[in-house]
């Protein structure tokens, strides 16, 4: 793929045959963005698991301290007071067997599902149109629950659910290139240390092999795995 004349230039700042500290590469990607928008900052684990197996799956979620500085549109299937319950914490659209059928039809004006269990039967219908867009409640994920308020606000705040996909890569938001270099670091080591701690035991030889870290439309900069410690992104000394 032949890319654009501003992406050519800036990848001319990073040099690919070096591994960075997160430090220099929050500098860099910042340099790189593009200045008409607020672009997202992506973040990218090639890990040392094998996706086929189901004990080498990774799936849950994690809080980023400083959130994503996204509007997250959400959609809440209840029934009963939990309808109501849903709207006051500030679900975008809250409905019943009327929204599986929206859905059905073709309907995607969103970012995220919350199913409560008792319409989890109703929801099953979805699981091949919402599973291909990673959609599909689920328990883990925290989007099948009776506490429908706590995991609207939880996701309006800057939960994430993660997950790898079938090549062993996790692919995660930052939050926007406007954040300071401090919220990024901070929101990237809490991915960080999430993903440490839930190396699947079966796991074998390195787990972190890579992590990259972009603006949407920016060049990546790889981080060096195992320079990362919270003493090394904090000191001026490392840039």
């Amino acid at each position: 793929m032949r890319r654009g004349k501003f992406y050519r230039e800036k990848t001319q700042l990073i040099d690919n045959e070096r591994l960075y500290t997160p430090t220099q590469a929050f500098e860099l990607i910042k340099q790189a963005k593009r200045e008409r928008f607020d672009e997202t900052v992506e973040v990218h684990f090639k890990l040392g698991i094998d996706p086929r197996h189901a004990d080498q799956q990774l799936r849950g979620t994690l809080e980023l301290p400083n959130g994503t500085g996204r509007s997250v549109r959400i959609v809440v299937i209840a029934q009963n007071e939990k309808i109501l319950e849903a709207k006051e914490a500030g679900a975008d659209y809250v409905g019943s067997e009327e929204l599986v059928e929206k859905i059905q039809k073709g309907w995607f004006d969103f970012d995220i599902v919350i199913a409560t269990p008792d319409m989890m039967s109703k929801v099953g219908r979805l699981g091949k149109t919402l599973g291909a867009k990673g959609l599909m409640p689920n328990p883990k994920s925290g989007t099948v629950t009776l506490d429908v308020a706590a995991a609207i606000k939880a996701f309006k705040g800057g939960r994430l659910e993660y997950r790898n996909d079938k090549t062993g890569i996790v692919h995660l938001i930052l939050g926007k290139a406007s954040f300071s270099d401090e919220q990024l670091k901070e929101n990237f080591m809490e991915v960080y240390d999430v993903l440490c701690k839930v190396k699947p035991t079966k796991s074998k030889g390195v787990y972190m092999k890579s992590v990259s870290i972009s603006t949407t439309m920016g060049p990546g900069v790889f981080v060096e795995p195992m320079k990362i410690k919270w003493k090394e992104i904090t000191s001026d000394d490392n840039k």
